[in-house]
Order: C-alpha cells, then sequence, then structure tokens
C-alpha cells in the first residue's frame, strides 16, 4: 500500500465509529419442554422425601464419586461440614453417548440455574436429564458483581491449565478426580468427562474485561441443593479442590479450605 493510500485509509478512521443501539434480544426463547408445572414437580419432590432413603454416600474431600439415578428419584447433595462446592458430570445410565450439555442448558436457562431450570442432554438427543427442584441457597441471587451460584458456564479445573498457568505438573483437579471415579467405579475413561455444572460456586463476569470471576461460596454448613431425575442417571461428583473457591487456580489451597459433599438419594414407595 502506497503512503498515500495508507493515510487515506487511516483517515476514515480519526473519527469514533458510531454504532445503532438496539434492545438485548433473548436468542433462545424457552420451549414448552424447558418450563415445567412446580406444582407436578413439588409433588414428586414430595413423594421422593416420603419415600426411601435408598443410598447414602460421602464424597471426600478432594475427591470424586459416582452413583446411579432411577427415573424419578431425587438427589440432595449437602454442604455438611464446611463452605465447598463441587462439580457434577450426568450420563443416561442406559446409553453413555448421551451426557450432559453445558451450553444448550445455559442457552435455554441461563449461565446458573435456578429452582424449576433443567439439565439437558448433548445433540442429537437434547431431553431434559434432571431438573433442579431445591436450594437453600435461592435468596442469594445475583449479586452486585453479577455474581450468582450453580453455574453452567462449562468447565471444571483441570490440570493443563493448571501447568499453563504455573509452568508445574499437577494430578489434583475436579477434572482428574473425575476422570479416576470414571475409571475405577464405572469402566470408562477420560474421554467420557465432560463440562460440568458448578454447584455452590458463586461466579459471574467482570463487567469491564468480561473474564470469569469467582467469590467465596456463600454455602455453609447444613446448606443443599436437590435434583430429580428425568431420565435413568449415572452421576459422578468432584469435591472440589479448590474448596470454597476463595483462592484463585495457581495459588496453593489450605487442606482446611476443603471439605466433603454429602449425597442422598430418595425414592418414591
Amino acid at each position: 500500500m502506497t503512503e498515500s493510500k495508507q493515510n487515506s485509509w487511516c483517515g476514515r478512521h480519526d473519527k469514533p465509529r458510531e454504532f445503532a443501539k438496539h434492545q438485548p434480544i433473548i436468542c433462545y426463547d424457552k420451549p414448552a419442554s424447558a418450563l415445567v408445572s412446580k406444582e407436578e414437580y413439588d409433588n414428586k419432590r414430595y413423594e421422593a422425601l416420603t419415600g426411601e432413603l435408598v443410598e447414602t454416600l460421602v464424597v471426600p474431600k478432594r475427591e470424586a464419586r459416582t452413583w446411579t439415578m432411577l427415573t424419578g428419584d431425587l438427589c440432595r447433595i449437602t454442604v455438611h461440614e464446611g463452605s465447598q462446592v463441587g462439580d457434577v458430570n450426568f450420563w443416561n445410565l442406559d446409553n453413555r453417548q448421551e451426557r450432559f450439555y453445558s451450553g444448550k442448558t445455559r442457552q435455554l436457562h441461563g449461565a446458573h440455574l435456578r429452582v424449576y431450570d433443567r439439565l439437558w442432554s448433548c445433540l442429537p438427543y437434547l431431553r431434559p436429564m434432571a431438573t433442579f427442584v431445591f436450594d437453600t441457597l435461592a435468596q442469594y441471587g445475583i449479586d452486585e458483581d453479577g455474581g450468582a451460584l450453580h453455574d453452567v458456564i462449562g468447565t471444571r479445573c483441570d490440570d493443563y491449565t493448571y501447568k499453563l498457568i504455573t509452568g508445574q505438573e499437577r494430578v489434583g483437579s475436579c477434572h482428574s478426580s473425575l476422570v479416576k471415579a470414571v475409571v475405577e467405579e464405572r469402566g470408562m475413561t477420560e474421554q467420557d468427562v465432560h463440562d460440568v455444572w458448578n454447584i455452590f460456586m458463586c461466579t459471574g463476569f467482570t463487567r469491564d474485561t468480561e473474564q470469569y470471576f469467582c467469590k467465596p461460596s456463600p454455602a455453609q454448613k447444613g446448606d443443599f441443593i436437590e435434583f430429580i431425575a428425568d431420565m435413568n442417571l449415572l452421576v459422578a461428583l468432584s469435591a472440589c479442590p479448590q474448596g470454597d473457591v476463595s483462592i484463585p487456580v495457581g495459588v496453593q489451597v489450605p487442606d482446611e479450605k476443603c471439605h466433603p459433599l454429602k449425597v442422598e438419594i430418595f425414592r418414591k414407595k
């Protein structure tokens, strides 16, 4: 490009460009199948909780465990010792090719799930796997920084990203814990582990740089969430080695910041 042409081209950009203003448009308006009858799911919750407690397990801190659910079962996950976040994976128990799709769940509901939102499966299936039915932290809402709980923004902490940040090798993440659990307990592989539902985690995006941020989880001993299985499920949960996520990835997390999570499965009689 000649100097005169270059100067002429640059001249067109001397003044700030003006862009037309538009109101936000919700790209994915909720289909009927994303809207549940609150009365129906409240009844399902009641029937399960007044039925039988069919399984109880504790996911140790910095580890992961798996369990199964039948359609209609209710799962309660409790912060039963101290503030702690968890990463959850879901598969169709009868067809493990069908698994949780965090991105589509985010599009159909929002970046953070609320009670009566649903967790959706991957393509080509695209159907509800579970429905969120109770949350002791529901009043937290969206805070002054745009932070909220239980995100489906997508990822889980992993040792590959840790190495990018620190240059150090490590085995000690939600990803590695989930891999260990599904390999040892279910005969699966690393490739079966996928993006997660981040429960009890307070996250958002900064307004100036739109970077993913976290805050210490507001979950305290005794807080819990519940969801109902909309199909037969295999579920895996990692008690995140970041604990309450008050310390950024790449910085050493003291062991006392981490706690186990309790899982209970209830079934209608």
